[in-house]
C-alpha cells in the first residue's frame, strides 16, 4: 500500500491540480442522480479519457471510481429485479446510501492526495 500523501506510482506528492481532478473523478459519478444507471459511469469515464494520460494519480482515481460505479450499476440492476419481490426496495435504498457515502469518502481522500480503494468493487477496468 502506498504512503497516504503520495502518488500511487511515482512516489511524488500530487499537485493541487491532480488532487482536484482525482476528486472530480469520484464526484463526477453524482451525474448518476441526473442520468440514472449510466451517469454514474459516464462521469468517471470522461475524467479518465480526459486526464488519465496526464497524471498517474488522476488515472488511478478515475479507474477506481469507474470500477466502483460499474459495480454499483450492476447491483442497482439486481435491486431493480428484486423489487418484484419487494426486498429490492430496501436493498436499493441501502445501496444508494452506501454509494453516496463511499463516493464522498473517496473524493475527500483524493482531495487530500491519498490513494483510495473502494472496499466493495469489482476490478473490471485495469
Amino acid at each position: 500500500m502506498s504512503e497516504p500523501h503520495t502518488s500511487p506510482v511515482s512516489g511524488a506528492a500530487p499537485t493541487e491540480n491532480e488532487r482536484t481532478w482525482g476528486m472530480l473523478a469520484h464526484l463526477s459519478a453524482l451525474a448518476g442522480l441526473v442520468i440514472p444507471l449510466v451517469g454514474n459511469v459516464l462521469g468517471p469515464l470522461l475524467v479518465s479519457i480526459a486526464r488519465s494520460d496526464q497524471s498517474v494519480f488522476v488515472a488511478a482515481h478515475a479507474k477506481e471510481a469507474l470500477n466502483f460505479n460499474i459495480s454499483v450499476t450492476l447491483a442497482a440492476l439486481v435491486c431493480t429485479l428484486l423489487m418484484l419481490v419487494f426486498v429490492g426496495f430496501l436493498l436499493g435504498s441501502a445501496l444508494f446510501i452506501a454509494w453516496l457515502v463511499m463516493t464522498l469518502i473517496a473524493a475527500i481522500k483524493a482531495s487530500e492526495g491519498a490513494a483510495y480503494r473502494y472496499p466493495f468493487s469489482l476490478r473490471l477496468v485495469s
